[in-house]
């Protein structure tokens, strides 16, 4: 079987396919995925075939653009409405009728027999219409756009990483299947110089992905970082591209300071994260168990942060005033610590991750799915 995955020209987009794209190699499937060169890096480094097509993208640095200088997005826009998912929506259903044309041109010459989009990629599903191949849709984590889809064929299968659903979400209908969250990262060694035990009586790992900081967040992670001063029995593993650490300036002595570094090696030695609710840092602190005070920004990040409150498993600082005032950020997080519910709904909710079926076991219905039409090419 061949499977084309396509993704919208964020790596963070990307990296969800991933671990299914690994399951699907393992058994011996055709794996091509293809987007804009944004994503091609990411790609190569996760080990998988890429197609880049067409122009970069560069969509952090356009939304950068757009900014008042030193202001970020929940500055400017406020926190995430239905209103503004639907606006976002409406964007990326745009983008998707301009790479149609060369991503269905591809996909003619490539003959997928399955095709595989992220939740913002919408161009899979017209192409797996007027081609006859059937398209699944891949969540990230919360999906905020899901019914803002009216007008677009429907996917043959919805797949849901996320393992707190929305109340009255649907999941257990035919076309949405559960998978197992697989966290991808990235590549890279565990951190050198961080000792696996703490003295303190908690270690919490601080990381609001690269975007964030792209976008005017260096303000925010001064605040975060200057809440610790509040918090001396809590020691503070905080990541950092070298782009941006000179901007921090100093840091008190319960801070440690490392590089950009895969969260499954930091997580296993800390109590609680703070992080931006990214689908993908959500994601990877549910399968480790921890409670996380969440900061959304922009985007899907409000709905993910919802999720994780309504599971028990969080505290979300949702406004750009209280998330800029230090003393409100030690507060939540010694609340967050100090809260035994907390740390146990967390632990539930990774013990359900577990239960949910593994990429490989997903694998065994895309063959299904795919199999139709493997089949009749043969024919052909």
């Amino acid at each position: 079987m061949r499977a084309l995955l396509l993704s919208t020209p964020f790596v963070s987009h990307v990296a969800p396919l991933i671990p299914l794209a690994w399951a699907l190699r393992a058994a011996g499937h055709e794996v091509i995925v293809a987007g804009q060169p944004d994503v091609a890096d990411g790609v190569r480094a996760a080990g998988l075939c890429g197609a880049p097509i067409g122009e970069r993208y560069g969509g952090t640095e356009m939304m950068a653009l757009h900014l008042p200088p030193g202001t970020r997005p929940l500055q400017v826009m406020g926190p995430g409405t239905a209103e503004t998912a639907a606006l976002e929506a409406r964007a990326w259903r745009r983008h998707a009728e301009f790479m149609l044309p060369p991503y269905l041109e591809f996909a003619r010459s490539w003959r997928p027999d399955l095709i595989i989009s992220e939740q913002l990629e919408f161009a899979g599903v017209q192409i797996g219409e007027r081609l006859g191949v059937p398209v699944v849709r891949h969540r990230w984590f919360a999906d905020p756009y899901g019914e803002h889809l009216a007008g677009l064929p429907e996917p043959d299968l919805t797949l849901d990483p996320c393992p707190c659903p929305a109340p009255g979400d649907s999941s257990a209908a035919s076309r949405v299947q559960a998978i197992r969250p697989v966290p991808w990262n990235g590549t890279g060694p565990p951190p050198a110089g961080l000792e696996p035990t703490t003295t303190r009586d908690h270690r919490v790992c601080v990381s609001l992905g690269n975007q964030t900081l792209a976008l005017n967040g260096m303000p925010l992670l001064r605040g975060i970082v200057a809440a610790f001063s509040r918090l001396p029995g809590v020691e503070a593993v905080v990541t950092v591209d070298e782009a941006y650490r000179a901007r921090l300036g100093p840091v008190a002595g319960n801070v440690t300071v490392i590089p950009p570094t895969p969260l499954v090696h930091l997580l296993d030695g800390c109590d609680a994260i703070v992080h931006h609710a990214g689908a993908g840092t959500a994601l990877t602190a549910t399968v480790a168990g921890l409670p996380q005070l969440v900061l959304p920004q922009l985007a899907d990040q409000f709905a993910n942060a919802g999720r994780l409150v309504a599971a028990g498993v969080a505290v979300s600082v949702a406004t750009a005033e209280e998330q800029d005032d230090p003393a409100v950020l030690a507060d939540r997080l010694r609340d967050l610590l100090d809260e035994p519910a907390t740390a146990a709904a967390a632990a539930r909710l990774a013990d359900a991750v577990r239960t949910m079926p593994s990429p490989i076991e997903t694998t065994r219905r895309l063959e299904r799915l795919g199999s139709l039409e493997a089949a009749g090419r043969r024919e052909r």
